[in-house]
């Protein structure tokens, strides 16, 4: 799944292109994908909006209509956004299509369809139970050592903590386990037993893994592409994600896998005991 480097990337994409851009009508192919209103109803709002800019929250692309309306588009596991030039042949599994005035076509594709979409009044995501939850955004500047330590009170383990989004937005899989593994804690430590130091390495960590990211273009390790088709490049810097039995790079143990909720986690048994 994009995670917040790989939406974030394409948000400023998106902005760059699409401001003061118009859709003149919208095509739903695939109406389950539309959480809110009805797909008809959505076809019709989105006829003739101008577009004022692109935000995100977590993993949420938050499109600023010029009638009052946000359009918000999560592209859930394998979904993906281009822009194309008008008549040009359409990717399998395309399943949006806004009509820009300028001859352009922006194609939502998603071959898993595990996203989602809807057009709301600006600010109201009742209808999104995932954005209306939402944590702080983890790059911030209010986004504080403090804050964090308020977001991850509790006695979960801490793997599972940050990948709840309604603690801190935009981790997943891959940034957490890169993340805990730069802060030197275990996926499996009990939060009520993180001390203030780690609660300021791991706010440390987090910084310098995101920033990484995004400077990289996001990882690519399935289907990501950003708005031009083009992979990033930070897997290439992965310390532990998806390096089960290789040496650690500061003390050569093998890396480990283990499940914890529910999904694959990669760490040092050494450096992360």
């Amino acid at each position: 799944m994009p995670e917040l480097p790989e939406v974030e990337i394409i948000r400023r994409q998106l902005h760059g292109e699409l401001t003061g851009a118009r859709i003149t009508r919208c095509e739903v192919l695939l109406p389950r994908l539309v959480t809110h209103p009805s797909p008809r109803t959505y076809e019709r709002a989105l006829t003739d909006s101008g577009i004022r800019g692109v935000n995100r929250r977590g993993k949420y692309l938050l499109i600023d209509l010029d009638d009052h309306l946000e359009l918000i588009i999560h592209l859930g596991m394998t979904g993906s956004l281009s822009l194309v030039s008008r008549g040009e042949e359409r990717p399998r599994h395309t399943h949006l299509v806004f009509y820009l005035a300028d001859g352009r076509d922006l194609l939502y594709v998603d071959p898993r369809t595990f996203g989602e979409t809807a057009l709301v009044p600006p600010g109201d995501h009742r209808f999104l139970r995932g954005l209306h939850t939402i944590g702080p955004e983890p790059i911030d500047e209010g986004f504080t050592c403090d804050v964090l330590a308020c977001a991850l009170a509790g006695s979960a383990r801490v793997k599972s903590a940050l990948l709840d989004q309604s603690r801190v937005a935009g981790i997943g899989n891959i940034y957490a386990d890169e993340m805990l593994y730069r802060a030197g804690i275990h996926p499996c430590r009990r939060l009520d037993d993180i001390t203030p130091p780690e609660i300021e390495l791991l706010h440390a960590s987090m910084r310098e893994v995101l920033n990484q990211a995004l400077s990289q273009g996001g990882s690519s390790v399935s289907d990501y592409v950003d708005l031009e088709g083009e992979p990033g490049t930070f897997q290439s810097m992965h310390r532990v994600y998806r390096r089960e039995g290789e040496a650690c790079l500061v003390c050569c143990e093998p890396i480990r896998r283990m499940r914890v909720a529910g999904r694959s986690s990669y760490y040092c048994p050494h450096c992360q005991r």
